[in-house]
C-alpha cells in the first residue's frame, strides 16, 4: 500500500505518480548526497573559482523552483560569505531592470524540474547578456530540457543533473522540489560534505517513517474537511509555507482556498482570512527565540475560537504548544537545522494536499484536467531584452 491505498485505486483516481513520488523522496535524498560526494572536487574546484566576497548568488526559479531559492538562500549566505538572493525567472524576465547588476560578479542559480519553461530560458540569456562577470549553476530534474540545451556550450555553467525518478511525472512538484533543495544545500556547502551527512542520514530515516506511518496523522486533519488553510512559518520555513500553500492549491484545483503568511506577519491584515472552516498549519522553528512569537501567535489563535482546526509540526517536543493547540506533529529529529528540517515538514504538506485531492474527488496527477494549468507554462511570449548598445546585444550561451 501506498497512502494507505492500494496501487489499483491509485491508478483508478490517477494519483499512482504523485503517491509513488512523494513516498520515495527519502531513498532519493541518500541519491543526492551520493551524487554530490561523487563530484565534489569538480564542485570545490567551481566554487573556489566563482565566488568570493563580492560575488552575487541569485537563485532563480518558476513557483516550485523559485520557492526553493527563498529556503536555501539565508543558509548559503552563511556557508559562502557572500550576499544571496531569491529572484523568481517571472520577475526577472518582466522586470530585469529592477534585477540586473551589470557590473557586479553574479553566480546564477537556476533550478528547474523540467527546464522547458519558458521564463527559465528567459531568465538564463538576460542574465547572460546583461552580466559583465557570470557564472551559471544549473540545477535539473531532466537532462533533455530545453535549458540544459541552451546552456551546453557555456564554458563557464556547472550542469547539476538530478536521478532521472527526480523529475515527476505527476502535476505537481514533489521528489524534484526536495530533491533540488538538497542538492543546492550540499553543493554550496561542499567543504562540510562529510559533516552534513548526519543530517541527510537523520532526515531520510524519519522521513522514511513519515510516508510510511505517520501519513494517517495528515489523512485523519484532511478529514476535517477545511475549505480554506493557512500555512505560518519564520525564516526559511516561511518559504517552505510558500511552497506547502501551493501543493494545496494545485492538487486541489483551487478549490481550498489556500494562503501563507510570516508568523508577525499573519496579524498585519491577513489574519481575517481564518473562518470556522480554516485549518492552520504552524511550522516551528530549532530558534527558541522565534518560536517565543509563534507561541504568542498559537495562544492568540487557539483563544480567539474553538471552531477551526490548529495543527503544529514542530521537530521538539513542546509542553506548552500542547495546550495551545489541537494537534503536535512530532519529528522527533536529532539536533538538525531548520533548513533540513524543511525536508521532513514539506512531507506532511505533500501528503496533506495529497488526500485533500483525494477528498474532493480531484485527479491528483492532472488536477486541472481543462488545461487552464500546465505541468509545464505554456503561452509565455518572451521578447527580447538588453541594457547595452543594440549593436552589442548579441544572444549568446
Amino acid at each position: 500500500m501506498i497512502l494507505g491505498f492500494e496501487m489499483d485505486d491509485l491508478i483508478k483516481m490517477d494519483g499512482h505518480n504523485t503517491a509513488q513520488e512523494i513516498v520515495r523522496q527519502p531513498s532519493l535524498w541518500k541519491q543526492i548526497y551520493e551524487l554530490i560526494e561523487k563530484d565534489r572536487q569538480r564542485i570545490a574546484d567551481f566554487l573556489k573559482k566563482n565566488i568570493d566576497s563580492d560575488t552575487r548568488i541569485l537563485f532563480t526559479g518558476a513557483g516550485s523552483s523559485d520557492y526553493v531559492g527563498d529556503i536555501v538562500k539565508s543558509h548559503v549566505k552563511s556557508c559562502q560569505n557572500v550576499r544571496a538572493e531569491s529572484v523568481a525567472t517571472t520577475d526577472i524576465v518582466a522586470n530585469p531592470q529592477e534585477v540586473i547588476e551589470r557590473g557586479v560578479k553574479t553566480v546564477l542559480v537556476s533550478f528547474a524540474r523540467s527546464g522547458d519553461s519558458p521564463e527559465s530560458i528567459g531568465a538564463y540569456r538576460i542574465m547572460q547578456e546583461n552580466t559583465e562577470t557570470i557564472a551559471h549553476v544549473i540545477i535539473t530534474c531532466n537532462k533533455d530540457g530545453d535549458l540544459v540545451s541552451v546552456a551546453k556550450g557555456n564554458g563557464n555553467c556547472f550542469m547539476l543533473i538530478l536521478p532521472e525518478k527526480t523529475n515527476d511525472k505527476g502535476f505537481a512538484m514533489t521528489s524534484s522540489f526536495s530533491c533540488m533543495l538538497l542538492a543546492a544545500l550540499l553543493f554550496f556547502d561542499i567543504d562540510r560534505l562529510d559533516e552534513n551527512r548526519k543530517y541527510v542520514d537523520t532526515v531520510s530515516r524519519l522521513g522514511e517513517f513519515i510516508v510510511q506511518e505517520d501519513w494517517r496523522k495528515m489523512k485523519n486533519l484532511s478529514r476535517t474537511n477545511p475549505e480554506r488553510v493557512v500555512y505560518l512559518g519564520a525564516g526559511c520555513l516561511g518559504g517552505l509555507a510558500r511552497e506547502m500553500a501551493l501543493k494545496n492549491m494545485e492538487l486541489t484545483n483551487g478549490r481550498i482556498a489556500t494562503m501563507q503568511e510570516t508568523i508577525l506577519g499573519f496579524r498585519h491584515g491577513p489574519k481575517t482570512f481564518m473562518d470556522k472552516d480554516t485549518d492552520v498549519i504552524i511550522l516551528m522553528s530549532r530558534s527558541e527565540y522565534t518560536n517565543r512569537y509563534i507561541r504568542d501567535l498559537l495562544q492568540e489563535i487557539y483563544q480567539d475560537t474553538r471552531k477551526r482546526k490548529l495543527t503544529v509540526i514542530s521537530c521538539e517536543k513542546d509542553d506548552e504548544v500542547e495546550k495551545i493547540s489541537d494537534e503536535c506533529i512530532y519529528v522527533e529529529a536529532e539536533r538538525v537545522p531548520d533548513v533540513y528540517s524543511a525536508l521532513l515538514y514539506v512531507l506532511y504538506g505533500q501528503m496533506f494536499a495529497f488526500f485533500n485531492s483525494a477528498r474532493l474527488g480531484i485527479r491528483p496527477d492532472d488536477p486541472s484536467p481543462d488545461g487552464s494549468v500546465n505541468r509545464v507554462v505554456k503561452g509565455v511570449v518572451l521578447h527580447s531584452y538588453c541594457e547595452r548598445p543594440q549593436e552589442e546585444c548579441e544572444v549568446v550561451v
